[in-house]
């Protein structure tokens, strides 16, 4: 799921590069949810991608905040059992 985020993220990079039809940002928003995000993260930094716009990096934040909270719920619920 990294790789795969990483390289929507050099794609979708490449495409506002050439002018073209873009990824929907819930596309990548949602490959880093499902797994990506230190593809998202590393693809970000090493393509110069998305830093400017604030509202993408809001909800990436958001993202990775639920994220950490699901994990945090699951890490309780399985350790009380």
């Amino acid at each position: 799921m990294t790789l795969l985020t990483f390289l929507a993220f050099g794609w979708d990079k490449r495409l506002a590069k050439n002018g073209k039809r873009r990824l929907a940002e819930s596309v990548l928003l949602i490959l880093t949810f499902v797994g990506g995000t230190f593809g998202a993260l590393i693809g970000m930094t090493y393509f110069r991608h998305k830093f400017s716009k604030k509202t993408f990096i809001f909800k990436l934040i958001v993202v990775v905040v639920v994220q950490l909270a699901i994990i945090f719920l699951l890490k309780e619920h399985l350790t009380n059992q």
